[in-house]
């Protein structure tokens, strides 16, 4: 799920070197535009939908991929 998630990333946002503890905002620098680019690049890779107020909870890496697997999602 790693690779994957690493995947989306670059392609949304060209940053790369993505570990399990990358901080969207401390580490990548990415603004409020650009998380939400990523969290709609998640919902359509996996075909779910991640309400706002639950987007807010995902601050790193293993946090998205916490959230896809307690929502039963895995990598396609």
């Amino acid at each position: 799920m790693l690779e994957l998630i690493q995947n989306i990333i670059y392609q949304v946002t060209g940053k790369s070197g993505i570990t399990y503890d990358t901080d969207f905002i401390q580490d990548l620098e990415l603004n409020s535009f650009d998380i939400m680019n990523i969290i709609c690049a998640f919902e359509d890779h996996f075909d779910t939908t991640i309400p706002t107020r639950e987007v807010w909870q995902l601050h790193q890496v293993r946090d998205v991929i916490e959230y896809m697997r307690q929502k039963g999602i895995t990598e396609p």
